[in-house]
Formats: structure tokens, C-alpha cells, sequence
């Protein structure tokens, strides 16, 4: 089943597509460069070269996103329906990593509300202050509001979203869903 960017368990899936897309990178390259013993024309040897040189680059693009996000899993299933039970109050987005120049944030839910941008990030090196400095910055060039809170204690990210009030009690003037979509571009 295909999972989109903000949709739990797209880390663990996008990981499974990935590492299958590296997997088949390898076995090409291998298949040309053995291909190669297989011929005595020379210039047939030289493009099966060429065409294995070349087919590095594209397993490369794939595989250098994969090593960075390797370690960041999906959260457990308790977590999910604990989180779900806050869907009603804004929009909730799971299984974002998002990259700044500085620092990889795997943020296992993101509350977009009215009010401003709640993000757990379970990384508990992450420095706070400079990611939201660069994600608020993020935001600005992009018209939003500047309101990002990362938070990297789970209990304490639970109570901040039982303190949000429903986002219908607001007016929606689209920044939410456009926050968003922000958001999942950032996203690996």
C-alpha cells in the first residue's frame, strides 16, 4: 500500500522503496560491468563501462537520503493512536524528516494549528533553538507565520496538544494547509 509524505508509516515505507531502488542500482551495475567479460568487441566492453559509470550516480541520489534517514523509524502504534485522538484540533502530519544545513529533524507528528506549528522530535541531540530559528526562518520566505515549537519530550508535547482548542473554532484563511504543504516539502 502506498503511503504519502505525512501519512503514518511512510518513514518505514519510503525506506522499504528506497532500499529496493538502491538494491536495483547495484544489481545493473553489476550486471553491465560482468556483461563486459562477456564480449570481445572493445568498443561493446567501453560502453558497458560507461553505461555502469553512469548508472552510479542515480543509485547514489537514491542511496544518500536512505543513509540519512536509516536510523529515524516510524513511531509505535501506541503512539499513533494516541496522536490520532488529537486529529480534530488541526492538521496532524506523521513521519517527517525535515533537513536544515545544520541539522537532520525526524519530527514523529507535527500539529499545524491555527495558533502555530507543534512538532515532536524524539532526537533528543537536536539543538532547539537553532532548528526553530531556521524552520521560523523557513516560513517567513514563504509568507507564514513564524511559529514553530519543537518539542522533544513526548509527555509534554501530548499535554501541549490537549491545550489546543478544535481548529474550527478558528477562521481558516488556508495558512494551515499551506503550512503544510511547507512542511512536506522540507520533508526527505
Amino acid at each position: 500500500m502506498r503511503k504519502k509524505k505525512g501519512e503514518y508509516g511512510y518513514r518505514n515505507y519510503r525506506k522499504a522503496v528506497q532500499l529496493g531502488q538502491v538494491l536495483f542500482g547495484a544489481a545493473a551495475i553489476v550486471i553491465q560491468l560482468l556483461a563486459r567479460n562477456l564480449t570481445d568487441n572493445q568498443a561493446a566492453k567501453n560502453v558497458l563501462t560507461l553505461m555502469a559509470i553512469l548508472s552510479v550516480l542515480p543509485t547514489a541520489n537514491v542511496a544518500a537520503p536512505l543513509l540519512a534517514a536509516l536510523r529515524y523509524r516510524t513511531p509505535s502504534e501506541d503512539f499513533h493512536k494516541k496522536a490520532a485522538g488529537y486529529e480534530s484540533k488541526g492538521v496532524l502530519l506523521y513521519d517527517l524528516v525535515v533537513t536544515t544545513k545544520e541539522q537532520i529533524l525526524p519530527f514523529d507528528a507535527v500539529m499545524i494549528h491555527p495558533m502555530g506549528v507543534i512538532a515532536y522530535c524524539p532526537a533528543e541531540k537536536t539543538d532547539i533553538k537553532k532548528a526553530e530559528k531556521t524552520l521560523n526562518a523557513s516560513f517567513v520566505s514563504q509568507k507564514l507565520d513564524p511559529n514553530i515549537r519543537i518539542i522533544t519530550d513526548e509527555r509534554q508535547f501530548f499535554n501541549r496538544l490537549k491545550g489546543l482548542k478544535p481548529a474550527a473554532d478558528y477562521e481558516d484563511d488556508g495558512s494551515v494547509g499551506y503550512a503544510a504543504g511547507v512542511l512536506k516539502s522540507m520533508s526527505m
